[in-house]
């Protein structure tokens, strides 16, 4: 089960109010992760860094401690959170504290 402390108020309005595109939604995440050739925990901090990348800091917590429990170490996050940094510049760095709380917060 889905610990609903680490789901982003918005996305837990989506689940309730709009399950048809939820579920539609969660399939394709699901066909999408099948076809990755990235083990799980690569996967993960490849998100991780594009959240950051994208300044959508709300689906961090989700997805750090998903990546936490999949053996993503601590410096491994940070690693994931700045790797935009040269692309994008330094606005990655603004999720930097809401992945480390989420990271340190986490069971």
């Amino acid at each position: 089960m889905t610990d609903m402390t680490k789901v982003s108020d918005a996305f837990q309005v989506f689940m309730k109010e709009a399950p048809g595109h939820q579920q539609a939604w969660l399939e394709a995440v699901q066909k999408l992760g099948a076809a990755s050739a990235l083990d799980a925990k690569t996967e993960e901090l490849v998100y991780i860094g594009i959240l950051a990348a994208a300044r959508l800091e709300s689906g961090l917590a989700f997805h750090v401690a998903h990546a936490r429990s999949l053996g993503a170490t601590r410096e491994e996050i940070i690693s994931a959170v700045l790797a935009g940094l040269p692309a994008v510049g330094n606005c990655v760095i603004q999720a930097l504290p809401v992945a480390l709380q989420a990271y340190d917060q986490a069971d």
